[in-house]
């Protein structure tokens, strides 16, 4: 006999006998110590004859079992016998029993008193009367009604393949999970971690894990209702003893949920058995949304993770992602349940955000199909391809054309860009794509007048939206959140730089000051004097970048660039640009006077105008000993490293920028470059632009 035999028979609440198997001849019966059951019969519920017929038909179409309850002529106690339930079309029914049991008690003079359905909320009793009965089946004529004995708030469901830990005090017991409700479930002992159970209070909480091979489906504090000791071991029954759970720290601002028309819904196969469930969603956000259940027919237990589970909305568009079960309500009759998103891929995540984004402003767009020609328009429009900058892009013109194309029509998942649009025109711009292995980079930041709306706003509470509900997600990879932007923009500078100086802590939001100029590229290939090389990083290099770093800024810089990861984790990142048609590579290099790091080059290489100002197709610099490194040496070294590049001219951004003024070198213009660690300041970060510019994420 199966566990899944075992537990259905414990959904009537009967005990188990030892498993049998296939080998054997006999299969004992169970004892049924439920009389009160049967006493109970004037006040339950009638089922008509023809239900018990549909019932029955139900049973043999999905080749499930009934029980025949016997009583013994000597003993109070009763017994079950197995039977498998024939097509049923008049008052007869004919059950054939399950192996040879019956054929072995049959002299022992038990006699019949109830056909017994149990479908594991409630138990359907039908005192029939036996027509025929031999070793091989029962021919029952049925009563004109059957009684319905509700004995549960909720459907209890048979499991497979559910491992449970039961842990306290250093104690642990292994075990199987038997069968399930929301409000209580079952769970055996493995004979061989049994004994431990001696060492339990089971009057005080214990910790359970649920899971599916290494696989955790739940893990929570629960309460013993019963235990049970038989000849194949023992058994308890848990419930949980919360009702709500704390995924994530209580966030001031959190993104606002929307109730949708047409109503979405969600589909999942529950992750403790082997059943699909579709529920209808009440209200819905990027991070999480809430449904509703009938009380009888619930099964959503909070601190329960179901690994897919599938959004539905106007009947077409599919959204997959993890969630858990963050808390359940009951409002009459009726449960009220939260589930937070744990995990979905970017494309998905940004579907879901592009619906409610919508509901709010029909003219809000995430990463949508873009008319190219209307981009251009746009960014010359908004003197966002300025004189000076076009004069850099327009020898590569064409290459850089097909780099936007690719990102705007193709929607990879390394970039994510947000519009405000009417009728095809654009009036506002933003974009972010994956700089670094757990890094975004904001740029292209830019918008024009449309009536009395400040698009440059909106876009920016999209994208900041946007980052507020993906950096949870692990497949984001979004740890930090970084920008560039020129000094003398007091707009931007009074957002990203006013933040991290009202913050007045570098490690949740820091500011760095680098100079940017342009380099030709130097065919001569000039050597480096006798003293000074060149070489990849060390791991001393690193260390020592690290500290010199940690001491002039106290930032976020080196941890975004994940510089002394790049060798172990970078391959990840380079081909995901690579599946994706795109390139992007980054190395370190030292350059050492007597073998004594003096300054790192940071190369980075991407595609030809992947960013408009190829801060990620070119060369930073951090210096560690500004008065000691000569420009002559470090454009020597420059030389040599831009052979990478195809462009003639290569951005190149140094750090301190303090290096330039004093060795006198004329630069572009200076960027100050901006970090969020996005776990430490995001919430932080929205406060600020909430009371600072009215955004109104509240």
């Amino acid at each position: 006999m199966d566990t899944i035999e075992l537990a259905k028979l414990r959904a009537l609440g009967t005990k188990d006998f030892k498993t049998i198997s296939k080998e054997e001849s006999f299969v004992p019966p169970w004892m049924f110590r439920h009389q009160d059951l049967i006493n109970k019969l004037e006040s339950a519920t009638h089922i008509d004859q023809k239900r018990l017929i549909n019932t029955l038909n139900y049973i043999h179409f999905t080749e499930g079992f009934v029980f025949i309850y016997f009583s013994h002529p000597t003993y109070e106690e009763g017994i079950l016998v197995k039977a498998y339930p024939e097509p049923c079309a008049g008052d007869k029914i004919i059950c054939r029993w399950a192996g040879n049991t019956f054929s072995k008690l049959q002299s022992d003079g038990y006699s019949f008193q109830q056909l017994i359905i149990a479908d594991g909320q409630s138990i359907l009793l039908v005192p029939g009367r036996i027509q025929r009965i031999n070793s091989e089946s029962l021919t029952i004529q049925l009563p004109t009604a059957g009684y319905d004995i509700c004995q549960r708030r909720a459907h209890r469901y048979i499991c497979q393949d559910i491992q449970a830990d039961i842990i306290q005090s250093g104690i642990q017991v292994e075990g199987i999970l038997v069968d399930f409700s929301p409000l209580a479930f079952c769970v055996r002992a493995l004979p061989e971690t049994s004994s431990p159970f001696v060492w339990f209070n089971f009057e005080v909480p214990t910790i359970v894990h649920l899971r599916k091979g290494k696989q955790i489906l739940f893990s929570g504090l629960c309460r013993c209702i019963r235990q049970m000791n038989d000849i194949i071991g023992r058994e308890i029954v848990l419930a949980p003893l919360e009702d709500k759970i704390t995924r994530l720290k209580k966030a001031k601002i959190r993104n606002p949920r929307c109730q949708l028309t047409p109503t979405p819904t969600i589909t999942f196969s529950h992750p403790f058995f082997k059943k699909t469930f579709k529920r209808e969603i009440f209200d819905i956000s990027n991070s999480g949304f809430s449904v509703n259940e009938n009380s009888k027919e619930r099964v959503l237990m909070p601190g329960m993770i179901i690994p897919e589970l599938t959004i539905k909305y106007a009947g077409t568009l599919e959204i997959k992602c993890k969630t858990q079960v963050i808390y359940s309500q009951e409002e009459g009759d009726r449960a009220r349940c939260g589930l937070a998103i744990l995990d979905m891929d970017m494309k998905a995540y940004s579907t879901l955000t592009q619906i409610l984004n919508n509901t709010a402003d029909h003219h809000n767009y995430i990463s949508n199909h873009i008319d190219m020609d209307a981009l251009w328009k746009f960014f010359f429009d908004t003197d966002f391809i300025y004189p000076t900058k076009y004069s850099f892009i327009q020898s590569f013109r064409h290459d850089f054309k097909e780099t936007y194309r690719k990102l705007y029509q193709e929607n990879p998942e390394i970039a994510r860009h947000f519009t405000y649009e009417k009728d095809g025109t654009i009036y506002g711009h933003i974009a972010m794509v994956r700089a670094y292995e757990r890094a975004w980079m904001i740029h292209h930041f830019a918008a024009k007048p449309m009536k009395n709306k400040l698009t440059a706003f909106l876009v920016l509470k999209q994208i900041m939206q946007y980052i507020n509900g993906a950096y949870k997600f692990p497949s984001a990879k979004m740890d930090c959140v970084m920008t560039y932007f020129r000094k003398e923009n007091r707009l931007i500078d009074r957002m990203f730089g006013g933040f991290a100086r009202e913050l007045d802590n570098p490690q949740g939001s820091s500011l760095d000051l680098f100079s940017y100029l342009l380099i030709s590229k130097d065919p001569q290939g000039r050597e480096l004097p006798e003293t000074w090389n060149l070489r990849e990083c060390t791991d001393i290099d690193l260390w020592k970048l690290e500290l010199f770093y940690k001491y002039q800024s106290g930032g976020l810089l080196i941890e975004t660039l994940g510089l002394g990861k790049e060798n172990k984790e970078s391959g990840s990142l380079e081909a995901l640009y690579g599946e994706q048609g795109f390139v992007r590579e980054l190395k370190t290099y030292s350059l050492t006077h007597n073998d004594d790091p003096v300054a790192f080059f940071i190369v980075n290489q991407s595609d030809v105008g992947f960013n408009l100002s190829e801060l990620l197709n070119g060369i930073k610099i951090i210096i560690t000993d500004c008065e000691n490194v000569p420009w002559n040496i470090l454009s020597t070294t420059l030389s040599k490293l831009s052979a990478v590049y195809n462009s003639d001219r290569i951005s190149i951004l140094i750090y301190p920028s303090e290096y330039t003024e004093l060795h006198r070198i004329q630069v572009e213009k200076q960027y100050q470059l901006w970090i969020l660690n996005v776990a430490r300041g995001e919430d932080k970060f929205l406060e600020y632009m909430d009371q600072n510019f009215r955004m109104r994420f509240k």
